[in-house]
């Protein structure tokens, strides 16, 4: 896309709040320092690490936290900064801010811990996990161009590529087992195809892409390589093996908290500098603003995600392992029989484990359904609710609920089965007091198909 005029390049700051006038001092030598990134590339491996050594922004008083922004417009001290700002000039980098729809300095720390997070040049946080999948695929693919996509996707994306891109935009996609390297391969057509989409971890099946392959092949046909990583913040860095952009609904995980409504974009400045082109970026003129209170909200919550991390994905593990030993047929990337379980070991960061999230396949929907209704109300070990990534255990059934987008066709191809209960596992209360309420769920729904039997 032809690059117009921006509202700002991301480039670094010197972390100085300006005074009283509009100017600076060109013997910082600007045009030098927009070679280093606002978001420079981290030297560290554990994204923890990343993370601490992020900028951290002071409160206006000197406050440890930042001050919140509310602000949606901004003053400027001479007029003639009006259209420097305008012409790209001035902008955030430097302190300078118009409008918060474009940019805001609350949300723009949260950026730059997403950006920290994800090991990427840049981010910009977005009002939902849609809007930044939507945003990043309009701008990356126009009318008339065609996308390959895995199967498995959350039902939402599913039919954002499925029935609104075809109608809305005339962009196609073409849907492919994402772990058939040969068929991803085949389905690209080169010269048209502009981007491979999929999930770091797919919802609800579980199974882990081989980004660098992926990454690998779509880079030899020219297409671009967009991950969503909702399902596993720092057990997985997509952009370090291979992918060009990373997508999160940071609803789940990373705010932990069921409460917020929120996303975000993570690549190359060069690309979220596009999104905010004047006349062509998606990010400035489809405005999916993210509230800078929300920003605030969640900029408390990342420096814990790891703990928090860690926790759920040791439990998942020890669930998995366990329910295994019961009998029930379980979905676990940390299983050793999980088809991936290698893969996701060799790529991982080290330490935080397979994930958060585990199925059970009960078969079908009424077996689902009763396991579920005696986990929340008989024994209380989880919540009957969609989402994941909260303190509370979160269970439903995928093919009824969030995949529910996918005719039944999809959901086979997908392998979703009628009966398949996704688990994000919890981190509140004991493990064992929690495990002791699964084993009784689980007793009483064995005892209450005996009895019904008579």
């Amino acid at each position: 896309m032809a690059d117009t005029k921006s509202h700002s390049n991301f480039v670094i700051s010197d972390n100085k709040k300006r005074t009283g006038s509009d100017d600076f001092d060109d013997s910082n030598n600007f045009m030098t320092t927009k070679k280093q990134m606002l978001f420079p590339s981290s030297p560290h491996d554990d994204p923890a690490a990343s993370l601490a050594a992020a900028r951290h922004e002071f409160g206006e008083h000197g406050g440890v936290n930042m001050s919140i922004e509310a602000s949606a417009t901004f003053t400027v001290m001479e007029p003639e900064t009006m259209r420097r700002m305008f012409s790209g000039e001035l902008g955030p980098d430097r302190d300078f801010f118009i409008y918060s729809r474009h940019f805001n300095p609350t949300v723009l720390n949260l950026s730059r811990h997403m950006a920290a997070l994800e090991f990427t040049e840049a981010a910009y946080c977005t009002s939902s996990g849609m809007a930044a999948i939507s945003s990043v695929l309009l701008q990356l693919v126009s009318s008339g161009g065609h996308m390959v996509a895995s199967r498995a996707l959350y039902g939402g994306t599913h039919a954002l590529l499925t029935h609104f891109l075809p109608r809305a935009c005339n962009i196609t996609t073409t849907f492919v087992d994402i772990n058939d390297l040969e068929m991803v391969k085949n389905a690209m057509v080169l010269g048209q195809t502009k981007v491979l989409y999929f999930e770091s971890v797919s919802n609800p099946t579980l199974r882990v892409a081989n980004i660098p392959e992926l990454s690998r092949v779509a880079h030899e046909k020219g297409v671009k390589v967009v991950v969503d990583n909702t399902f596993a913040p720092m057990v997985i860095s997509p952009a370090r093996l291979g992918a060009d952009v990373v997508v999160h609904s940071i609803s789940k995980f990373i705010s932990g908290g069921a409460d917020i409504i929120a996303g975000a974009v993570c690549g190359p400045a060069s690309l979220v500098n596009s999104m905010m082109d004047l006349q062509q970026g998606t990010l400035m003129l489809l405005g999916p603003t993210m509230n800078a209170k929300v920003a605030f909200e969640l900029s408390e919550r990342i420096p814990h995600l790891g703990l928090r991390m860690k926790e759920h994905c040791h439990r998942a593990l020890v669930f998995a392992t366990r329910m295994k030993k019961l009998g029930l047929k379980v979905i676990y990337p940390g299983l050793e029989d999980h088809p991936n379980h290698n893969l996701l070991k060799s790529f991982g960061n080290k330490d935080y484990g397979f994930g958060g999230l585990l199925c059970v396949d009960m078969e079908t929907e009424e077996r689902a359904n009763r396991l579920m209704n005696h986990l929340q109300n008989s024994t209380q070990f989880g919540l009957m609710a969609v989402s994941l990534g909260y303190y509370e255990t979160l269970m439903s059934c995928s093919g009824s609920s969030t995949s529910s987008e996918l005719n039944a066709e999809e959901k086979a191809l997908a392998g979703i089965s009628p009966g398949l209960v996704r688990m994000s596992i919890g981190y509140i209360g004991t493990l064992e007091q929690r495990w002791s309420q699964f084993e009784k769920a689980l007793s009483r729904m064995q005892d209450s198909a005996t009895f019904n039997k008579y």
